[in-house]
C-alpha cells in the first residue's frame, strides 16, 4: 500500500544516543509532507487529464472510424453509380441502334414499295402505249382501207 502525508506526519523515530535533532528531523518532515501532498495533487490533476484525454482520443478513433466507413460507402455508392450509368448508357444505346435499325428497315420497305410502284406504272405506261399504238394503227389502217375504197365524186 503506497504511503500517505498522514503516513509521514505520523511517523515517530526512536530517539537513541546522540541521535539527530527533532527540529530537523521534524522540520524535513513537514517539508516532505508538502512536497508529497503536491506531488499527490499533481498526480491526481494528470490522471484526470489523462483521463479526459483517453475519452477525446476514444471518441477521435470513433470519429475516424465512422469517417472510413463513411468513406467506403461514398466509394462503393459512386462505383455503384458508374455502374449503373454505363448500364443504362449501354441501353440507351441498344434502343438507338435497335430504332435505327427499325427506321432502315422501314425505308428500305418503303423502297422496295416504291420500286414495285415505279415498275407497275412503267408496265401500265408501256401496256397503255401499246394500246395506243395498237389504236392507231388500226385507225391508220381503217383510213388507208377508206380511201382506197373512196370513189371520188363527180359533180
Amino acid at each position: 500500500m503506497p504511503l500517505t502525508p498522514l503516513d509521514i506526519v505520523n511517523k515517530e523515530f526512536k530517539h537513541g544516543f546522540r541521535g539527530y535533532s527533532e527540529d530537523d528531523v521534524n522540520e524535513f518532515l513537514d517539508e516532505v509532507v508538502r512536497d508529497y501532498e503536491a506531488l499527490i495533487r499533481e498526480n491526481d490533476e494528470l490522471k484526470e487529464n489523462t483521463s479526459g484525454m483517453t475519452e477525446r482520443l476514444e471518441q477521435y478513433r470513433k470519429l475516424e472510424a465512422t469517417l472510413q466507413n463513411t468513406l467506403v460507402v461514398a466509394q462503393q455508392t459512386a462505383e455503384e453509380v458508374k455502374v449503373a450509368a454505363r448500364k443504362e448508357a449501354d441501353l440507351i444505346v441498344r434502343e438507338a441502334e435497335a430504332k435505327a435499325g427499325e427506321i432502315v428497315r422501314l425505308a428500305e420497305s418503303r423502297v422496295r414499295e416504291t420500286e414495285g410502284q415505279l415498275a407497275q406504272m412503267r408496265y401500265e405506261t408501256e401496256k397503255f402505249r401499246a394500246q395506243i399504238k395498237s389504236l392507231l394503227e388500226a385507225q391508220l389502217r381503217l383510213l388507208s382501207d377508206t380511201s382506197l375504197l373512196q370513189v371520188p365524186i363527180e359533180s
